[in-house]
């Protein structure tokens, strides 16, 4: 009986772990380029159990034997295994602001493609390419940590800011970078177009062992590889003026919270038999 009620316990906690998971999901559905977690379980490692009280060799003239014989294995349910993240892509929308950016993944391509940005905890890898400008020009997140190109920070002014599907960022060199000689950028016809920079955009070797921060950022992890960038052929192109959504499905989170319910509910109406069961030998007993 006890083993029910560790099963039922296992089954219980295990649950709780799947609800978290997808109300968190739940909760960044409308969040700029969010990837969905999943849990995954595996069965409960089993015991091996022997005979109680009862160890030792016992000695015979024929020879010996096990005064402790196994009875069986037992096993205690599912536990959960691990929460990893799915890269899947999310859908694009479109907003024709200058400063919204999204990395399209390519067909073929095997690992998902990241900005790179400069937190004050190191770089960082993010998804979400909704950037804004600040006071002194530089690209930066609505947190004020600045998008990374392959030469550093990058410094440009309102509505001179070009950016080519290969990643690469081109200015009007009529107008500069200095925040004071911004302009429109329906105005801007970049008669003069320089190459300021190209956006540093990063992979890893194993994204699922990306550890998830919060603010859309990831950190790369020994198990994950360090960031590298992409071959040529193999590269992603960059939209201006779309950002890339959640990849959550409400409809799936949803049905998935009704079966967690329904299991919770189940493991826990176990522990309750199991408890019943209990109380009913103990009275038997007395």
């Amino acid at each position: 009986m006890l083993r029910g009620l560790y099963t039922g316990a296992n089954g219980m906690i295990s649950q709780q772990v799947r609800m978290d998971v997808v109300a968190n999901n739940l909760a960044n559905v409308d969040k700029t380029a969010f990837k969905k977690d999943t849990t995954v379980f595996k069965t409960f490692p089993e015991m091996l159990l022997h005979r109680y009280s009862e160890d030792g060799i016992g000695k015979t003239p024929m020879g010996s034997f096990d005064t402790s014989p196994v009875v069986g294995k037992l096993g205690f349910g599912a536990e959960v295994n691990e929460v990893y993240t799915r890269f899947e892509q999310g859908a694009v929308k479109k907003t024709d602001n200058i400063f919204d950016l999204m990395v399209q993944d390519q067909p073929g391509m095997e690992k998902p493609a990241f900005f790179s940005v400069l937190t004050n905890r190191g770089e960082r890898l993010t998804r979400s390419g909704s950037f804004v400008l600040d006071k002194n020009g530089f690209v930066v997140t609505p947190q004020g940590f600045p998008l990374l190109g392959e030469k550093g920070p990058i410094q440009v002014n309102q509505g001179n800011f070009l950016v080519k599907e290969n990643g690469e960022i081109y200015i009007n060199a009529k107008l500069g970078t200095a925040p004071k000689d911004g302009t429109n950028f329906s105005e801007n016809r970049f008669e003069d177009p320089v190459l300021l920079d190209k956006l540093k955009i990063r992979t890893v070797e194993n994204p699922r062992h990306l550890d998830k921060e919060g603010d859309s950022f990831y950190s790369d992890t020994p198990e994950s590889g360090e960031p590298t960038a992409f071959p040529e052929r193999l590269a992603p192109q960059v939209l201006q003026g779309y950002l890339e959504a959640s990849n959550v499905s409400v409809v799936t989170e949803m049905v998935d919270m009704i079966e967690v319910n329904r299991a919770y509910e189940a493991n826990s109406k176990t522990m309750q038999t199991q408890d019943s069961l209990l109380g009913r030998l103990f009275e038997i007993m007395r």
